[in-house]
């Protein structure tokens, strides 16, 4: 009984080294970073969809482009999508009626540029934290291993003044050390597995918007 007691999870933990304990502490802060922005992020990308969808189908419903205009202006329509419309079809009027109204290539050019920019923006927020998930699920196994080597390195250094290693004198130390490892893969996979989501979920996204910029370019060429 008092070996189980002391082969408890909470029981290794308090009983592992200082440099052991300070690694979990940071594996599962790294852990709870990762399960934040996964919440975050998730609940991000399944906006920007949704509003993304309802634009498109604004868009292509046949309205005029000036009326679509003035929705996104007083926020009837937002989003991604609806920011990077707005972007260029405000540079374009801005454009239309300056001195060089007569250069298509200027008027198109303009818009094309700010909706660029408006993409890159866009894009920049919508990726925001993914580094961190591919951070953490990159190098807490390592940070983990680290605990383990570092904990079985004094759980032998322990039975140099032990007269006879047994299985019960050696178990406690190595267990206390696994334990590093497992909360180091505990952090990792779930970020590993969100970032891999999350980046085909935004390069989705990234190619919608792509699309977009090239097909309402060409309806600006064609209206100028």
């Amino acid at each position: 009984m008092q070996t189980a007691h002391n082969l408890s999870f909470i029981a290794l933990i308090s009983n592992a080294s200082l440099i052991v304990q300070i690694i979990m502490v940071g594996l599962l802060v790294i852990s709870l970073l990762s399960w934040a922005y996964i919440f975050q992020k998730f609940a991000t990308l399944r906006k920007a969809r949704q509003q993304t969808i309802a634009f498109e189908e604004r868009f292509w419903s046949g309205g005029t482009l000036q009326a679509i205009y003035k929705d996104v202006g007083n926020g009837t329509l937002d989003g991604p999508l609806a920011r990077i419309f707005h972007a260029g079809m405000g540079e374009y009027l801005k454009a239309r009626n300056a001195e060089a109204t007569h250069n298509v290539s200027f008027l198109l050019d303009s818009s094309r540029r700010a909706m660029r920019a408006a993409y890159q923006r866009e894009m920049d927020a919508l990726e925001s934290h993914l580094s961190f998930l591919a951070s953490a699920g990159s190098v807490s196994p390592y940070i983990g291993l680290f605990g383990t080597v570092w904990g079985i390195m004094n759980a032998f250094r322990g039975l140099a003044d032990v007269q006879q290693a047994t299985l019960a004198t050696v178990a406690p130390g190595i267990a206390e050390a696994l334990i590093a490892t497992a909360i180091g893969l505990f952090a990792a996979i779930p970020a590993v597995v969100a970032y891999n989501r999350f980046s085909n979920d935004t390069d989705r996204l990234a190619v919608r918007f792509e699309n977009f910029i090239e097909e309402f370019s060409n309806i600006l060429q064609r209206q100028s």
